[in-house]
């Protein structure tokens, strides 16, 4: 997507998606940090959480803003192009969705739901390669890697630790911390690219 010279209509409509997504996974992975963390941080972690939110949606609403006020013009060529792309990111969506399901099935049928979370990180980081290479966005690569490595490190951390007299599960605090400010980030970047190339 940053490599496109002039954005399409639905260039930037896609990537408010993009950003609305990653606004809205962010703040499910932060709620598992929060959570995790139980009384630590509190409540300073919710706030910081509903602010970092509420900026990632205003840019959302900004590009889909942008987006309903560009021409409409496109070739047909070019139309297709962009069903294409919506018709390949709904099957990666939706295998992710599927793999995330058969994940929590078999981690519940052997009693290893502490298991999930680093592997629906580690699902969630995959889904993101198809992803750089269908919206030609390298940065995306960095989020699958970061993802993955997060959902690694989560399973050697130990499940519960104590910091300040607090007892929290250390590794729904590291991954969902960890998971939502990457995702964050990613939003972050595609908000800041498109309003440069919109300009």
């Amino acid at each position: 997507m940053s490599n496109l010279v002039k954005l399409p209509k639905a260039a930037v409509f896609g990537a408010a998606n993009g950003v609305m997504f990653m606004t809205f996974f962010g703040a499910l992975w932060a709620s598992i940090g929060i959570i995790g963390s139980r009384e630590l941080g509190a409540p300073w972690t919710l706030i910081i959480s509903g602010i970092v939110t509420l900026i990632l949606l205003i840019g959302s609403f900004s590009l889909f803003g942008k987006a309903r006020n560009m021409n409409n013009a496109v070739t047909p060529e070019g139309r297709e192009d962009w069903r294409k792309i919506n018709r390949k990111f709904g099957l990666i969506f939706g295998l992710e969705g599927v793999a995330i399901f058969i994940a929590s099935i078999i981690c519940n049928l052997i009693h290893q739901f502490e298991l999930f979370f680093p592997i629906m990180a580690i699902i969630v980081g995959i889904h993101f390669f198809p992803l750089a290479q269908l919206f030609r966005e390298k940065f995306y690569y960095g989020t699958g890697i970061v993802l993955c490595i997060l959902g690694i490190i989560t399973f050697f951390l130990p499940m519960e630790i104590t910091i300040s007299n607090v007892s929290l599960i250390a590794t729904s605090t590291f991954i969902g911390f960890g998971s939502a400010l990457t995702l964050w980030v990613t939003g972050l970047r595609i908000w800041i690219t498109i309003q440069k190339q919109l300009k």
